[in-house]
């Protein structure tokens, strides 16, 4: 009888161990990540998604060029919560929130994260022996984007030339939705624009006038529907300008 109830004690205090590291993983998928590095340890001005110095800054340049889920730029902007698992005695348990800004690939991974954001998914101190490893472990998950006091802006971005050719791309997205196409209102119906690469939409000999465009969104469960930002673009646009809307998705 001693003995089984020492077998029993034994079995629930093992399984009272396993259970947070069971429940810590649950809502992760695991990974690889890598990092590339820049002076300021921020973002690239020249990442894939096309954000320019909005993706340098981002998220005090925890920011990140992903692989599987770039999806042909529909992933760029997304915000996801990145920890490492190589070693408990270097990763913190919360690790980091990154931004998606731009495309890339390393040694098998799906992660190549700025210095900064790297950085910190170390324990304070540890950073150096982090980085050492080169590519390390992960996990990640997919979390909603948080700017506080932002609406959606819309830049035009500095390809365009008013009056023959307009592109743009959208700032500050928050939540967890994806913006995977863009109308724009011509001859009294909407019309598709193009996706030229990363996160910028594009159209040759855009309507005249102030311009209304229409947000195609989906959500993760596979949820679909439209947001519409009359008149949003004024007539005289210029590009490398930004414009507010009242929108947020």
């Amino acid at each position: 009888m001693g003995f089984s109830l020492k077998l029993r004690y034994c079995c629930l205090v093992s399984v009272m161990m396993l259970l947070p590291a069971l429940c810590y993983s649950d809502n992760f998928d695991k990974s690889r990540a890598t990092y590339y590095s820049r002076p300021d340890g921020l973002g690239t001005p020249s990442g894939a998604c096309g954000f320019g110095e909005y993706g340098r800054n981002i998220s005090d340049g925890n920011v990140a060029g992903v692989y599987k889920l770039y999806n042909n730029g529909i992933g760029c902007g997304a915000c996801y919560q990145v920890r490492c698992t190589t070693s408990p005695q270097i990763c913190t348990d919360k690790g980091v929130n990154i931004v998606v800004t731009d495309y890339g690939q390393g040694d098998n991974t799906d992660f190549i994260l700025s210095h900064h954001a790297f950085e910190a998914m170390a324990q304070p101190g540890t950073a150096d022996r982090l980085f050492a490893y080169g590519v390390v472990d992960m996990e990640y998950e997919r979390v909603p984007c948080q700017y506080v006091g932002h609406k959606i802006q819309v830049k035009v971005h500095e390809y365009s030339r008013n009056p023959d050719y307009l592109a743009i791309i959208m700032l500050y997205q928050a939540g967890k939705s994806d913006i995977v196409s863009v109308d724009i209102w011509q001859q009294g119906k909407w019309v598709e624009m193009r996706r030229s690469f990363g996160a910028v939409f594009d159209m040759s000999n855009p309507p005249l006038g102030a311009i209304s465009l229409r947000f195609n969104v989906q959500d993760s469960a596979g949820s679909k529907w439209a947001v519409e930002a009359p008149n949003i673009i004024p007539p005289n646009w210029k590009a490398g300008v930004a414009y507010d809307t009242n929108i947020q998705l």
